[in-house]
C-alpha cells in the first residue's frame, strides 16, 4: 500500500473513533498490566467478567500477594489457561515489590522481565498506560495488516516494524486501537464485513464482499409501478 493510501486509510479510520481506548477494564496501571497478562488467548470481555469483582479490592501487587495464587484462581477460572496465569501474576506481583517499588515500570526491557510479559503485553502498556507509540500485534492486527495489504507479514515482528515503518506520525499514537478495533468488528475472521468498512476501495483483499450497488434509474422506476 502507497503512502497516499494509507494516510487515507488511517484518516478514514481515525474519523470513525477519534478517541479510541482499549476495551479491557482497569482502574490502575498495575490491574491494566494484569489484564493485559490475563487476556491472552482469551478474549477482552471474558477477561473483564473475571476481574470485576477481583478489581474491586485488588489494586496493587501486595493486595495480590496477600490474595494468593489459590485465590486469585477462583477469580480467573473461568479464562483459558488459567492456572499458568495465576502464577505469574503472582510473580510478577513480587517481582514488581522486589524490583520496582512495587510500581509497573515504563521500560520494555523491564516489563519484558516481568513472568507472563511478553513484547505484546509491554506494547499495550506502554501505548495504553504511559501514551507511548508502540503497536501491540495481536490477532486481528496480524490479520488487518495482512489481508488489507497495509503491513504484510509472515510473524507478529515482521508486521509490527512494518506498521511503524508505514504509519504516519500523527496516527501512531492510536494505530494499535484503530487497527484491533477495525479487526475485532469489521475486518473479521472468517468473514470480513466489505459492505460495513471504511476503507474497502483502499484494501488489497481479493475475496472482498462488495456492497450492493445502487438501483439504476429504470430500476426505481419499476418499484414505483
Amino acid at each position: 500500500m502507497k503512502a497516499p493510501a494509507v494516510e487515507e486509510f488511517f484518516r478514514r479510520l481515525s474519523e470513525q473513533r477519534p478517541e479510541p481506548e482499549t476495551e479491557l477494564l482497569y482502574g490502575t496501571v498495575y490491574q491494566l498490566l494484569v489484564a493485559v497478562v490475563l487476556s491472552a488467548q482469551a478474549t477482552d470481555v471474558g477477561v473483564n467478567r473475571a476481574t470485576r469483582e477481583l478489581f474491586k479490592t485488588v489494586d496493587t501487587p501486595q493486595k495480590m500477594l496477600a490474595l494468593g495464587e489459590a485465590g486469585l484462581k477462583e477469580h480467573i477460572k473461568t479464562i483459558g489457561l488459567f492456572n499458568m496465569k495465576a502464577k505469574n501474576v503472582i510473580a510478577l506481583s513480587q517481582m514488581l515489590i522486589d524490583k520496582h517499588g512495587g510500581e509497573v515500570p515504563r521500560s520494555r526491557d523491564d516489563l519484558q522481565a516481568l513472568p507472563g510479559v511478553g513484547r505484546k503485553t509491554a506494547n499495550v502498556v506502554l501505548n495504553v498506560a504511559f501514551g507511548e507509540e508502540t503497536i501491540a500485534v495481536d490477532t486481528h492486527i496480524f490479520r488487518v495488516g495482512n489481508r488489507t495489504g497495509l503491513a504484510p507479514g509472515k510473524t507478529p515482528d515482521h508486521v509490527e516494524q512494518k506498521l511503524l515503518k508505514v504509519t504516519p506520525a500523527k496516527y501512531r499514537r492510536h494505530a494499535h486501537h484503530w487497527l484491533i478495533l477495525h479487526g475485532r468488528y469489521t475486518c473479521k475472521a472468517p468473514k470480513p464485513n466489505c459492505p460495513a468498512c471504511a476503507v474497502i476501495d483502499l484494501c488489497a483483499y481479493k475475496k472482498k464482499t462488495l456492497p450492493p450497488a445502487p438501483p439504476s434509474a429504470r430500476e426505481k422506476q419499476a418499484r414505483k409501478r
